[in-house]
């Protein structure tokens, strides 16, 4: 099934892209994609509680050097946002991974570079894990593995880290709270971790994020990715690292000066201990939402990691 998506866009943003839903592993993924087709491809994922709108000015200021994919992750955006199951395995970052990785075969490309911000880096860092021939390289923004951070746990990281505590409790009591005042709870979670209002949220994002998000159907969805997080993928995290598992590829890390991982972290060894490639890593001078705040900073640090060359 094909389908242009109906929605609030800012006008231009993605200009020159192709937009459909893909069938992929028994659900629905909606993504974008185009530019350069000669380039090399590379996928985008986005992250909590944002679609692959956040892309939109990264997006064009990569498009005439790379062939760029940016679906909305299983249960966001305009994906689909099926019940969770009971392990919460159908919100696992292995099975989010999966649907990517299929969305690209959907289109004939082979290898691929890959980015995530935020819960796209998570997806990411399970994606090279399971999937190490079809990824060249990969950049994450603003994490570190997830194992490393909840086993950091203490009082002044849950405080900060609030919103994982909260998603991960059964359902459907986060539902109900969050579901209460849908609205004001996204601008809080835009508006956060190290970011100082929504300054950096076009209002034409903002509507978009708002009509995605605030539904029952999408709420559920990111709690059970949260409540994957903390259960199922961190099972798999540890049976990786049991079996000696890495990042095959070089990595190379962003992350926000105002942010909580720079205040609880250091990035690029958490990362090291997880890779065999290189990995390099730069802070910048942002909150949390590096792509939006700092959209050409972001996307000259892609080009500077990934290489490749404009048409």
């Amino acid at each position: 099934m094909t389908s242009e998506k109906q929605s609030a866009d800012g006008e231009g943003w993605f200009d020159g892209f192709d937009a459909r839903y893909f069938e992929v592993n028994g659900t629905s993924l909606f993504a974008r994609y185009g530019g350069n087709a000669s380039g090399p491809t590379l996928l985008l994922l986005h992250g909590f509680p944002e679609s692959h709108v956040m892309w939109h000015r990264v997006a064009q200021a990569l498009r005439h050097r790379y062939f760029l994919v940016m679906p909305d992750l299983r249960g966001y955006g305009d994906s689909a946002k099926p019940t969770g199951l009971a392990d919460h395995s159908n919100y696992s970052k292995r099975a989010m991974a999966r649907d990517v990785v299929s969305v690209v075969d959907a289109l004939n490309r082979d290898s691929f570079l890959l980015c995530g911000h935020d819960r796209g880096g998570r997806v990411a860092h399970r994606l090279a894990l399971d999937h190490p021939s079809r990824v060249d390289k990969v950049c994450v923004i603003d994490v570190v593995p997830t194992l490393d951070m909840y086993e950091a746990t203490d009082m002044e990281f849950a405080t900060a880290y609030f919103h994982w505590f909260l998603l991960i409790q059964p359902s459907p009591l986060p539902e109900f709270m969050l579901g209460g005042n849908p609205i004001d709870y996204l601008h809080a979670s835009l508006g956060g971790l190290g970011s100082t209002g929504l300054e950096h949220i076009e209002p034409e994002a903002l509507i978009e994020y708002e009509r995605v998000f605030t539904t029952p159907e999408a709420i559920h969805a990111a709690c059970e990715d949260y409540r994957a997080s903390a259960g199922i993928d961190l099972d798999q995290d540890r049976e990786s690292r049991r079996h000696g598992e890495k990042i095959r590829c070089d990595v190379h890390v962003l992350w926000a000066q105002r942010g909580y991982v720079n205040r609880f972290f250091e990035p690029v060894p958490l990362w090291q201990a997880q890779c065999a490639g290189a990995v390099s890593g730069e802070s910048l001078p942002s909150g949390h939402f590096i792509p939006e705040q700092l959209p050409y900073e972001t996307a000259d640090a892609l080009s500077e990691f990934f290489g490749g060359s404009d048409e």
